[in-house]
């Protein structure tokens, strides 16, 4: 999955259509990932220890990672990913980076 945790992405398809938000959390065993802010769902709680009025209360849910694109760093649109592959001259390793297609720019 090219998604990661704090990426910030922008969701393409769906009701939050043309939102964004910063990834909180990410599925890659069922390709979901939350978002902040972004599919909001009401869960009605019972009073506990905690929350001792109880209530409803709005939480994330889960997204289908093919509803989002990452946001290019540079232009602040959505792009697709692609990889890079880049020599550390002091180490001699290789090193795999993300890249924005629309730009070249690295992703973090």
């Amino acid at each position: 999955m090219k998604i990661r945790k704090n990426d910030m992405i922008m969701v393409i398809a769906g009701n939050d259509r043309g939102k964004t938000g910063k990834v909180l959390k990410v599925f890659p065993a069922t390709e979901r990932i939350i978002i902040e802010g972004i599919n909001l769902r009401k869960r009605h709680t019972k009073p506990n220890r905690n929350n001792p009025q109880g209530g409803i209360q709005e939480k994330e849910a889960p997204i289908h990672v093919s509803n989002v694109m990452i946001l290019d760093p540079k232009t602040n649109e959505p792009t697709r990913v692609g990889s890079q592959i880049i020599l550390d001259e002091k180490t001699g390793k290789r090193k795999i980076t993300r890249v924005a297609k629309s730009s070249g720019e690295m992703i973090q």
